[in-house]
């Protein structure tokens, strides 16, 4: 297998700098790991809003397990591990709070559907990170992030021939410029599938004897089965050269996982009660934001006068991101305040909607009764 275009291309960064011992795709890596939006990744979850059981899915656990696979299939087909990693390691930087039914609801609150994650993984890693300044990760790692579509499934994919500029893709579903984001869009669906099963066993919502015996059978009922399954298959199939995909009787198999998995789990009455609220409390905090920015725009003493911890948390972040909401044309209050939500892990979007519904408690001074008498 070899990528269409050149290494020149494929390492080239939006900011020239020297490379070091770590070679581009690892340093890209460190570069990502290092960040902040990867840190908030421990507390964005997959599926359970918010969940108080430490072991079901959270984002990073995710993007960890897309990470090894496509590892595993990178070195069954001779291809670049480091690069495969390291756009799975950020391919989900941009995922909002609420999983991806904070997505829709981010989509629907602009009214434009502007909302989409796999775009926004890349204005973080290209804008929003370090302070407004970006990552500067190399073209084929960036590419692979703006290309991963983990909700499309396709049987196979191959490589798109043709350079693309990133700063245009105004759509998902974009397919990658190398043969490594073919296998990390493959390997997103192969994480998640039966990592969503194992969660919902243990939230109670389904049993194992559920699972259709043409699942259970062919693919197993475990996570690690399924991904064992699932990526041998997809190493032998791909082999043979017909693009990064799965055998037939495969596919077919992870198409009714799917459907399972939707009717049984994503579309699960529970579920659909914790989205009823998440929609509530974004619309809120989206509310909030937009008629503070309307009130009080670049001034930021304003913000930090607020009784609100919130508001004073805002524009202590619109200060910081000046130097890029000031270049980019055309300014977009929207865009700045979902750039802001999006960023939220769950359970901070929950502290800043009790902050924004009730008030800070009135401090007593405790000492006044000694001082004055129980009597006074």
């Amino acid at each position: 297998m070899r990528n269409p275009l050149s290494e020149e291309i494929y390492k080239s960064r939006r900011r020239e700098r020297e490379e070091d011992i770590r070679g581009p795709y690892f340093r890209d890596q460190t570069a990502i790991i290092h960040s902040l939006p990867f840190r908030r990744l421990k507390n964005k979850t997959q599926v359970f809003f918010a969940p108080q059981n430490d072991h079901v899915c959270t984002r990073i656990e995710h993007v960890l397990h897309v990470s090894t696979i496509a590892a595993t299939v990178c070195k069954g087909l001779g291809l670049d591990v480091e690069l495969a990693q390291a756009i799975a390691l950020g391919h989900d930087l941009g995922h909002p709070p609420f999983g991806h039914s904070g997505e829709e609801i981010l989509n629907q609150l602009t009214g434009e559907g502007e909302f989409i994650h796999e775009l926004h993984s890349l204005r973080v890693v290209d804008k929003l990170a370090n302070r407004g300044r970006g990552l500067n990760l190399t073209y084929a790692v960036r590419d692979g992030i703006v290309s991963h579509y983990g909700e499309e499934f396709s049987q196979k994919i191959e490589p798109r021939e043709e350079y693309k500029d990133l700063e245009k893709v105004t759509v998902r579903g974009s397919s990658p410029v190398t043969f490594e984001g073919c296998v990390v869009r493959m390997s997103d669906k192969v994480a998640y599938l039966g990592r969503d099963i194992e969660d919902a066993i243990r939230a109670g919502l389904i049993k194992e004897e559920d699972i259709p015996d043409s699942i259970s059978t062919e693919l197993g009922t475990k996570n690690g089965e399924i991904i064992d399954t699932l990526v041998k298959d997809l190493i032998a199939q791909s082999r043979q050269g017909e693009g990064v995909g799965f055998s037939r009787d495969r596919y077919s198999l992870m198409r009714k996982l799917k459907r399972f998995n939707y009717d049984r789990i994503y579309n699960h009455g529970r579920l659909k009660r914790y989205v009823k609220h998440s929609k509530r409390m974004l619309e809120i905090l989206f509310e909030h934001l937009l008629e503070l920015f309307d009130n009080y725009g670049k001034n930021y003493e304003k913000y930090l006068r607020s009784p609100v911890p919130l508001d004073r948390r805002f524009g202590d972040y619109l200060k910081k991101m000046e130097g890029l909401y000031g270049r980019e044309e055309p300014f977009d209050r929207r865009r700045i305040v979902l750039d802001y939500m999006a960023g939220m892990t769950d359970d901070y979007a929950l502290r800043c909607v009790k902050e924004v519904v009730l008030p800070e408690p009135i401090e007593f001074d405790h000492d006044w009764t000694t001082r004055k008498g129980d009597d006074e």
